[in-house]
Protein backbone atom coordinates (compact mmCIF):
# COMPACT_ATOMS: atom_id res chain seq x y z
CA UNK A 1 0.00 0.00 0.00
CA UNK A 2 3.02 2.16 0.96
CA UNK A 3 4.38 1.46 -2.54
CA UNK A 4 1.37 2.37 -4.08
CA UNK A 5 0.64 5.79 -2.22
CA UNK A 6 4.30 6.96 -3.44
CA UNK A 7 4.19 5.46 -6.94
CA UNK A 8 1.61 8.70 -8.20
CA UNK A 9 2.12 12.13 -7.71
CA UNK A 10 -0.72 13.91 -7.02
CA UNK A 11 -0.73 16.90 -4.15
CA UNK A 12 -1.77 14.77 -1.32
CA UNK A 13 1.97 13.34 -1.53
CA UNK A 14 3.59 16.69 -1.09
CA UNK A 15 1.37 17.36 1.47
CA UNK A 16 2.08 14.27 3.09
CA UNK A 17 6.13 14.99 2.43
CA UNK A 18 6.29 18.71 3.60
CA UNK A 19 4.46 17.91 6.95
CA UNK A 20 6.74 14.98 7.36
CA UNK A 21 9.47 17.16 6.80
CA UNK A 22 8.38 20.25 8.57
CA UNK A 23 7.68 17.78 11.71
CA UNK A 24 11.06 16.39 11.56
CA UNK A 25 12.55 19.84 11.25
CA UNK A 26 11.04 20.67 14.62
CA UNK A 27 11.89 17.73 16.56
CA UNK A 28 15.42 18.20 14.95
CA UNK A 29 15.25 22.16 16.17
CA UNK A 30 14.16 21.18 20.04
CA UNK A 31 16.78 18.44 20.39
CA UNK A 32 19.37 20.61 19.13
CA UNK A 33 18.80 23.56 21.74
CA UNK A 34 17.21 21.51 23.99
CA UNK A 35 15.98 23.35 27.30
CA UNK A 36 17.22 26.70 25.54
CA UNK A 37 13.77 26.98 23.07
CA UNK A 38 13.85 30.71 23.64
CA UNK A 39 17.39 30.98 21.79
CA UNK A 40 15.74 29.62 18.57
CA UNK A 41 16.59 32.33 15.85
CA UNK A 42 12.95 31.51 14.38
CA UNK A 43 13.13 33.76 11.32
CA UNK A 44 16.30 32.33 10.01
CA UNK A 45 15.07 28.44 10.67
CA UNK A 46 11.88 29.56 9.27
CA UNK A 47 14.14 30.82 5.58
CA UNK A 48 16.39 27.34 6.12
CA UNK A 49 13.15 25.13 6.17
CA UNK A 50 11.31 27.36 3.34
CA UNK A 51 14.66 26.64 1.40
CA UNK A 52 14.38 22.34 2.39
CA UNK A 53 10.86 22.77 0.96
CA UNK A 54 11.68 24.40 -2.13
CA UNK A 55 13.90 21.14 -2.91
CA UNK A 56 11.70 18.78 -2.52
CA UNK A 57 9.33 20.66 -5.25
CA UNK A 58 12.70 21.10 -7.28
CA UNK A 59 12.58 17.10 -7.60
CA UNK A 60 9.37 17.06 -8.20
CA UNK A 61 9.23 19.60 -11.08
CA UNK A 62 12.62 18.04 -12.24
CA UNK A 63 10.79 14.39 -12.31
CA UNK A 64 7.53 15.56 -14.13
CA UNK A 65 9.25 17.94 -16.73
CA UNK A 66 12.81 15.95 -17.74
CA UNK A 67 11.15 12.44 -16.98
CA UNK A 68 14.78 11.51 -15.29
CA UNK A 69 12.16 8.95 -13.47
CA UNK A 70 8.79 7.74 -14.31
CA UNK A 71 6.26 10.05 -12.57
CA UNK A 72 6.30 8.97 -8.86
CA UNK A 73 6.62 10.74 -5.65
CA UNK A 74 9.82 8.12 -4.88
CA UNK A 75 12.36 10.88 -5.40
CA UNK A 76 11.06 13.21 -3.33
CA UNK A 77 10.27 10.36 -0.40
CA UNK A 78 13.89 9.21 -0.58
CA UNK A 79 15.31 13.21 -0.35
CA UNK A 80 13.45 13.58 2.66
CA UNK A 81 14.67 10.31 4.33
CA UNK A 82 18.06 11.05 3.99
CA UNK A 83 17.83 13.91 5.47
CA UNK A 84 16.81 11.89 8.18
CA UNK A 85 19.50 9.76 8.59
CA UNK A 86 21.56 12.97 8.16
CA UNK A 87 19.97 14.92 9.95
CA UNK A 88 23.57 17.01 11.31
CA UNK A 89 23.07 18.87 8.08
CA UNK A 90 20.05 21.02 9.23
CA UNK A 91 22.67 22.76 11.91
CA UNK A 92 24.72 24.04 8.62
CA UNK A 93 22.32 26.65 7.15
CA UNK A 94 25.18 27.62 4.54
CA UNK A 95 25.21 24.00 3.02
CA UNK A 96 21.41 24.56 2.82
CA UNK A 97 20.76 27.60 0.99
CA UNK A 98 24.32 26.50 -1.05
CA UNK A 99 22.59 23.17 -1.96
CA UNK A 100 19.28 24.72 -3.19
CA UNK A 101 20.91 27.11 -5.30
CA UNK A 102 22.98 24.15 -6.92
CA UNK A 103 19.66 22.30 -7.14
CA UNK A 104 18.50 25.36 -9.21
CA UNK A 105 21.14 25.56 -11.34
CA UNK A 106 21.27 21.51 -12.45
CA UNK A 107 17.88 22.03 -12.84
CA UNK A 108 18.50 24.95 -15.81
CA UNK A 109 21.35 22.75 -17.40
CA UNK A 110 19.20 19.69 -17.73
CA UNK A 111 16.54 21.97 -19.28
CA UNK A 112 19.16 22.36 -22.00
CA UNK A 113 17.83 19.37 -23.75
CA UNK A 114 15.03 20.88 -25.47
CA UNK A 115 18.06 23.05 -27.38
CA UNK A 116 15.69 26.04 -26.61
CA UNK A 117 17.33 29.61 -25.06
CA UNK A 118 20.30 27.82 -24.60
CA UNK A 119 22.55 30.70 -23.55
CA UNK A 120 19.36 32.50 -21.13
CA UNK A 121 19.53 28.52 -19.33
CA UNK A 122 23.76 28.38 -19.41
CA UNK A 123 23.45 32.00 -17.94
CA UNK A 124 21.25 31.10 -15.47
CA UNK A 125 22.87 27.93 -14.32
CA UNK A 126 26.70 29.76 -13.60
CA UNK A 127 24.90 32.63 -12.05
CA UNK A 128 23.46 30.26 -9.50
CA UNK A 129 26.32 28.57 -8.93
CA UNK A 130 28.28 31.58 -8.36
CA UNK A 131 25.78 32.55 -5.59
CA UNK A 132 25.87 29.16 -4.31
CA UNK A 133 29.58 29.61 -3.68
CA UNK A 134 28.85 32.82 -1.70
CA UNK A 135 27.77 29.61 1.04
CA UNK A 136 30.94 27.44 0.45
CA UNK A 137 33.65 28.41 -1.96
CA UNK A 138 34.42 25.27 -3.42
CA UNK A 139 30.79 25.23 -5.07
CA UNK A 140 32.80 26.56 -7.92
CA UNK A 141 33.54 23.20 -8.87
CA UNK A 142 30.40 23.12 -10.05
CA UNK A 143 30.97 24.94 -13.22
CA UNK A 144 33.01 21.99 -14.51
CA UNK A 145 28.87 20.64 -15.15
CA UNK A 146 28.24 23.87 -16.85
CA UNK A 147 31.05 23.32 -19.42
CA UNK A 148 30.34 19.59 -19.77
CA UNK A 149 27.00 20.18 -20.50
CA UNK A 150 27.71 22.94 -22.93
CA UNK A 151 30.26 20.08 -24.45
CA UNK A 152 27.46 17.51 -24.74
CA UNK A 153 24.51 19.77 -26.33
CA UNK A 154 25.99 22.50 -28.38
CA UNK A 155 30.16 22.56 -28.30
CA UNK A 156 30.43 24.14 -31.80
CA UNK A 157 28.47 27.72 -30.82
CA UNK A 158 31.27 29.98 -29.82
CA UNK A 159 29.22 32.10 -27.99
CA UNK A 160 27.80 29.47 -25.26
CA UNK A 161 31.64 29.12 -23.99
CA UNK A 162 31.73 32.53 -23.52
CA UNK A 163 28.14 33.01 -21.54
CA UNK A 164 29.32 31.49 -18.53
CA UNK A 165 32.22 34.17 -17.71
CA UNK A 166 30.04 36.67 -18.05
CA UNK A 167 27.68 35.15 -15.68
CA UNK A 168 30.68 34.71 -13.47
CA UNK A 169 31.49 38.64 -13.94
CA UNK A 170 28.01 39.70 -13.26
CA UNK A 171 28.09 38.00 -9.71
CA UNK A 172 31.13 39.42 -9.02
CA UNK A 173 29.82 43.21 -9.69
CA UNK A 174 26.72 42.52 -7.72
CA UNK A 175 28.38 41.06 -4.85
CA UNK A 176 31.12 43.56 -4.97
CA UNK A 177 28.61 46.21 -5.33
CA UNK A 178 26.89 45.22 -2.10
CA UNK A 179 30.17 44.45 -0.22
CA UNK A 180 31.05 48.47 -0.71
CA UNK A 181 27.56 49.55 0.49
CA UNK A 182 28.51 47.05 3.58
CA UNK A 183 32.14 48.76 3.91
CA UNK A 184 33.00 44.80 4.02
CA UNK A 185 34.90 44.46 0.50
CA UNK A 186 37.82 42.13 2.36
CA UNK A 187 34.89 39.17 1.87
CA UNK A 188 36.68 37.80 -1.36
CA UNK A 189 39.69 37.81 -0.13
CA UNK A 190 38.84 36.07 3.76
CA UNK A 191 35.92 33.83 2.10
CA UNK A 192 37.82 32.42 -1.30
CA UNK A 193 40.90 30.31 0.69
CA UNK A 194 40.06 26.97 -1.44
CA UNK A 195 41.55 24.95 1.62
CA UNK A 196 41.51 21.13 1.28
CA UNK A 197 39.67 19.79 3.86
CA UNK A 198 40.83 16.27 3.88
CA UNK A 199 43.78 17.49 4.51
CA UNK A 200 43.25 19.02 7.39
CA UNK A 201 44.21 16.60 10.92
CA UNK A 202 41.24 14.87 12.18
CA UNK A 203 39.33 15.04 9.55
CA UNK A 204 38.52 11.52 8.48
CA UNK A 205 37.85 10.78 12.12
CA UNK A 206 34.56 13.34 12.07
CA UNK A 207 31.22 10.89 12.24
CA UNK A 208 29.88 12.57 9.58
CA UNK A 209 32.60 12.18 7.11
CA UNK A 210 32.34 8.14 8.27
CA UNK A 211 28.54 8.61 7.36
CA UNK A 212 29.62 10.38 3.71
CA UNK A 213 31.89 7.70 3.02
CA UNK A 214 29.28 4.79 3.84
CA UNK A 215 26.46 6.59 1.72
CA UNK A 216 28.49 7.43 -1.27
CA UNK A 217 29.67 3.91 -1.27
CA UNK A 218 25.97 2.31 -1.20
CA UNK A 219 24.41 4.82 -3.91
CA UNK A 220 28.04 4.04 -6.21
CA UNK A 221 26.64 0.57 -6.35
CA UNK A 222 23.22 1.47 -6.68
CA UNK A 223 24.34 4.08 -9.60
CA UNK A 224 26.00 1.27 -11.67
CA UNK A 225 23.39 -1.38 -11.83
CA UNK A 226 21.01 1.78 -13.11
CA UNK A 227 23.27 2.37 -15.48
CA UNK A 228 23.71 -1.11 -16.95
CA UNK A 229 19.95 -1.34 -17.21
CA UNK A 230 19.60 2.10 -18.67
CA UNK A 231 21.99 1.16 -21.49
CA UNK A 232 20.12 -1.55 -22.48
CA UNK A 233 16.86 -0.09 -22.94
CA UNK A 234 18.43 3.26 -24.85
CA UNK A 235 16.27 5.87 -25.07
CA UNK A 236 16.55 9.74 -23.65
CA UNK A 237 17.59 9.00 -20.06
CA UNK A 238 21.05 8.45 -20.43
CA UNK A 239 22.26 12.14 -20.94
CA UNK A 240 19.75 13.45 -18.09
CA UNK A 241 21.00 10.71 -15.73
CA UNK A 242 25.03 10.95 -17.01
CA UNK A 243 24.40 14.73 -16.19
CA UNK A 244 22.84 13.68 -12.37
CA UNK A 245 25.62 11.76 -11.88
CA UNK A 246 27.95 14.40 -11.94
CA UNK A 247 26.22 16.01 -9.82
CA UNK A 248 26.37 13.23 -7.62
CA UNK A 249 29.90 13.34 -7.73
CA UNK A 250 30.96 16.84 -7.21
CA UNK A 251 28.30 16.90 -4.74
CA UNK A 252 30.04 14.02 -2.83
CA UNK A 253 33.87 16.20 -3.53
CA UNK A 254 32.08 19.02 -2.18
CA UNK A 255 31.92 17.30 1.40
CA UNK A 256 35.33 16.70 1.46
CA UNK A 257 36.55 19.85 0.39
CA UNK A 258 35.32 22.04 2.47
CA UNK A 259 37.00 21.84 5.95
CA UNK A 260 33.79 22.41 7.83
CA UNK A 261 31.66 21.58 5.07
CA UNK A 262 30.31 18.28 5.50
CA UNK A 263 26.99 18.86 5.52
CA UNK A 264 27.78 19.69 1.62
CA UNK A 265 26.47 15.79 1.01
CA UNK A 266 23.02 17.66 0.98
CA UNK A 267 23.80 18.34 -2.59
CA UNK A 268 24.39 14.67 -3.37
CA UNK A 269 20.71 13.78 -1.81
CA UNK A 270 19.28 14.81 -5.23
CA UNK A 271 20.87 12.65 -7.76
CA UNK A 272 20.72 10.14 -5.14
CA UNK A 273 17.40 9.98 -4.91
CA UNK A 274 16.73 10.17 -8.57
CA UNK A 275 18.84 6.68 -9.08
CA UNK A 276 17.60 4.62 -6.36
CA UNK A 277 13.76 5.48 -7.69
CA UNK A 278 15.34 4.75 -10.88
CA UNK A 279 16.41 1.51 -9.26
CA UNK A 280 13.38 0.50 -7.47
CA UNK A 281 11.51 0.75 -10.81
CA UNK A 282 13.08 -1.99 -12.23
CA UNK A 283 12.04 -4.90 -9.83
CA UNK A 284 8.48 -5.48 -11.02
CA UNK A 285 7.36 -8.05 -8.09
CA UNK A 286 4.76 -5.59 -6.17
CA UNK A 287 5.96 -7.40 -2.64
CA UNK A 288 9.99 -7.18 -3.04
CA UNK A 289 8.91 -3.33 -3.95
CA UNK A 290 6.77 -3.06 -1.02
CA UNK A 291 9.06 -4.36 1.47
CA UNK A 292 12.38 -2.20 0.47
CA UNK A 293 10.03 1.09 0.70
CA UNK A 294 8.36 -0.03 3.78
CA UNK A 295 12.14 -0.87 5.26
CA UNK A 296 13.42 2.40 3.56
CA UNK A 297 11.09 4.27 5.42
CA UNK A 298 11.48 2.85 8.78
CA UNK A 299 14.78 2.25 9.00
CA UNK A 300 15.66 6.26 8.84
CA UNK A 301 12.84 6.54 11.87
CA UNK A 302 14.53 3.94 13.93
CA UNK A 303 17.83 5.81 13.43
CA UNK A 304 16.41 8.97 14.60
CA UNK A 305 14.48 7.55 17.66
CA UNK A 306 17.95 5.87 18.61
CA UNK A 307 19.52 8.95 18.38
CA UNK A 308 16.53 10.81 20.77
CA UNK A 309 17.07 8.28 23.01
CA UNK A 310 20.97 8.58 23.69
Amino acid sequence: MISSFFSKTKPINYIVLTGFLVLFYALSLLLNFGHNIQQIPISLELLALAALLLMVFVINEVVRTEKVTEFSSFAMLFFVLFIIVFDSVLLDKNAIYCALFIFLAVWRLLTIKSIKNVKHKIFDATFLVCVASLFYDWALIFLILVFLVINVYERNVAKNWMVPFVAILSVFILTFGVLRLTGDTSFFADHYRFAFGFLENGFFTQKSILGNVIFISIVGIILSLVFLKVRRKGGGKLIPLRILFLTFLLGAALSFLCKEGAATILIAFFPAAVFITNYLETIKKTRIRELLVVAAIIAPLLLFLTRISQ
